[in-house]
C-alpha cells in the first residue's frame, strides 16, 4: 500500500513539475517577443496596478477598491487595444512551428551574390534594404511595390538601388531564389529607445523584423554601414566576416559544396 502511495505522490509532484515549467517556457517566450517593444513599458505598468490593488485590498482601503473595480473593464479593454500589435506579433510567432515549412531559404551562392552587392552599394554609399521572407508571409509588404519574379543577381540589386532610379527608396523582397518584389514599403518600427541618428530605412528593417521572422539587410546612405535586422533587433555596422556568418546564420544557409556531398550520400 506504501509502494502505491508514494508512486501517486511521484506521478503528482512530477505532473505539477511539468506544469510549472511549461508555464515557465511560455512566459519566456512571450517577454522575449514583447522585450523591445512598447509593450513592456505597459507590463510594468500593470504590475504597479496589480501592486496598487494589492495593497488596498489586503488594507481593506473601500474606496480605492471601488475605483479601481469600477474601472477594471475600462482598463482590460483599452491594454487590448495598445497591446493589439504585440498581441498580432505574439500569434504570428506561435505560427512559426516548422511542422509545415516551407523551402524559403536562399542558396549560399545566391546569398554570396547579395553580400557582393551590398558591399558595392557601402563603397558608393548608397543606401539599400533587402529583405528575406522566411516562414511569414509578406503579400501586403509584396503588393505595396513593384512584382519582378527574376533571378537573383548582383546587376539587378545595383540597379535597382542605383542613384534616382524609381524603386531605389523602397526595399526588395527575397524568397528563396527570387527577387520577389522592389520598391515595398514596410512599416515603421514603434521602439521608443531607437537611435535618433537611424533614419527611415533603419527604422523600416526593425519594424518589418518585429511583425514577422524575415530577416533584413540595410545599408546607410550617410554612414555605409551594413547592418542587419532580426526579431525587432538592429545588428549596426557589421565588418565583411560578420556580415556573411551572422546572415547565413539567420537564414540557415548551408554551403553549396555540402549540399551536393548530401545529395551523393
Amino acid at each position: 500500500m506504501d509502494i502505491v502511495t508514494n508512486i501517486r505522490d511521484f506521478y503528482e509532484i512530477f505532473r505539477l513539475l511539468i506544469d510549472i515549467l511549461i508555464i515557465a517556457f511560455l512566459i519566456y517566450q512571450v517577454y522575449k517577443i514583447f522585450l523591445h517593444t512598447k509593450a513592456m513599458q505597459l507590463i510594468k505598468g500593470t504590475v504597479i496596478i496589480g501592486v496598487i490593488y494589492a495593497v488596498a485590498y489586503f488594507l481593506r482601503l473601500e474606496t480605492l477598491l471601488w475605483l479601481m473595480n469600477a474601472l477594471g473593464t475600462v482598463l482590460i479593454i483599452i491594454i487590448v487595444i495598445v497591446f493589439q500589435p504585440e498581441i498580432r506579433n505574439l500569434f504570428t510567432r506561435v505560427g512559426q512551428g516548422k511542422f509545415f515549412k516551407l523551402s524559403t531559404a536562399s542558396r549560399s551562392s545566391e546569398v554570396d551574390t547579395i553580400i557582393n552587392a551590398v558591399e558595392i552599394l557601402s563603397t558608393m554609399e548608397r543606401g539599400c534594404l533587402i529583405v528575406f521572407m522566411r516562414q511569414v508571409g509578406l503579400k501586403n509588404i509584396i503588393d505595396s511595390g513593384t512584382k519582378l519574379n527574376a533571378d537573383i543577381s548582383s546587376n539587378l540589386i545595383l540597379t535597382i538601388f542605383g542613384k534616382d532610379t524609381p524603386l531605389h527608396d523602397g526595399a526588395v523582397i527575397i524568397q528563396g531564389s527570387r527577387v520577389v518584389a522592389a520598391g515595398c514599403f514596410l512599416p515603421l518600427s514603434e521602439q521608443f529607445d531607437i537611435k535618433r541618428s537611424f533614419g527611415t530605412r533603419h527604422r523600416a528593417a526593425i519594424g518589418v523584423s518585429e511583425t514577422t521572422d524575415a530577416v533584413v539587410l540595410v545599408v546607410s546612405e550617410e554612414t555605409a554601414a551594413i547592418s542587419i535586422a532580426f526579431e525587432g533587433i538592429l545588428y549596426y555596422d557589421l565588418d565583411k566576416d560578420e556580415l556573411r556568418k551572422t546572415l547565413k546564420k539567420l537564414l540557415s544557409v548551408k554551403e553549396d559544396h555540402e549540399k551536393k556531398e548530401e545529395v551523393q550520400v
